[in-house]
């Protein structure tokens, strides 16, 4: 093989971008937890097709939000919206955006 042929190096992320990353995978593994602890306590056990009824995708993508393992952009901020549908109670505050002060801007 020979060096036009081997695919450009990946970019490194920063610190900063790798602490984000690792929050998001931690928020999004409560949340999964939480969301599936809430469905289980409902006795719901179709859990991919009441959360992707919920978000309105299909129950097939649902399932692979509820189960995936490595990052993706997004996956927290769906998987908040669901959880809030459900009523499932907040376990950790997470930073999805700026804050905005009470009163507005």
């Amino acid at each position: 093989m020979n060096d036009q042929d081997m695919p450009p190096p990946k970019p490194r992320l920063s610190s900063t971008e790798r602490r984000a990353r690792d929050a998001d995978r931690l928020a999004a593994l409560r949340l999964r937890m939480a969301i599936g602890r809430v469905l289980e306590e409902r006795g719901i056990e179709a859990a991919a097709e009441t959360v992707g009824t919920i978000l309105g995708i299909s129950a097939h993508e649902a399932e692979r939000l509820l189960i995936r393992r490595q990052w993706r952009e997004g996956d927290v901020r769906l998987l908040e919206i669901a959880a809030v549908r459900l009523g499932v109670p907040a376990t950790t505050p997470h930073p999805t955006g700026p804050e905005i002060p009470e009163g507005g801007v």
